[in-house]
């Protein structure tokens, strides 16, 4: 596939390949809920052994996931969330309320803040106005 350069240069489109994916998805899902072995995100997500070995690979060489031994005997590693698959959140919750606006209506479960148990309402503003993200037009400028 012939690619465009300036689409080499698009963070989205270098993105997508691995961000894309929605085992992906679903397996940072779990590790954000506190899951980080692999028998817990096969339990969880029903996913077959080879696919979710794949996948917890992929994640670790892309630097979202890091092993993390803790067993010699037999060895067992665990999956914990790096600096930049804890950066994935506001995505994952975005993706989340879009969902539940415009697929599924109201999800069958609620995320609450640990601290103050109420529900959390995500919003993307821009950092500069304060304006919601997606009430004003914005236009792409390629560098």
């Amino acid at each position: 596939m012939m690619v465009n350069e300036n689409l080499n240069l698009c963070p989205i489109f270098r993105s997508v390949p691995f961000l894309g994916d929605a085992w992906n998805l679903l397996i940072l899902r779990e590790a954000f809920s506190g899951v980080t072995r692999f028998d817990g995100f096969r339990k969880n997500l029903g996913i077959a052994p080879t696919m979710l070995t794949k996948r917890l690979n992929q994640l670790t060489e892309e630097g979202l996931l890091q092993k993390h031994r803790y067993s010699e005997h037999p060895p067992r590693d665990e999956y914990l969330l790096t600096p930049a698959g804890r950066d994935t959140l506001p995505l994952l919750l975005m993706l989340r309320e879009w969902g539940k606006k415009h697929r599924c209506g109201q999800a069958g479960d609620r995320l609450l803040d640990a601290q103050t148990g109420q529900e959390i309402r995500p919003l993307l503003i821009d950092a500069v106005s304060g304006a919601p993200i997606g009430e004003r037009e914005i236009v792409r400028e390629v560098l």
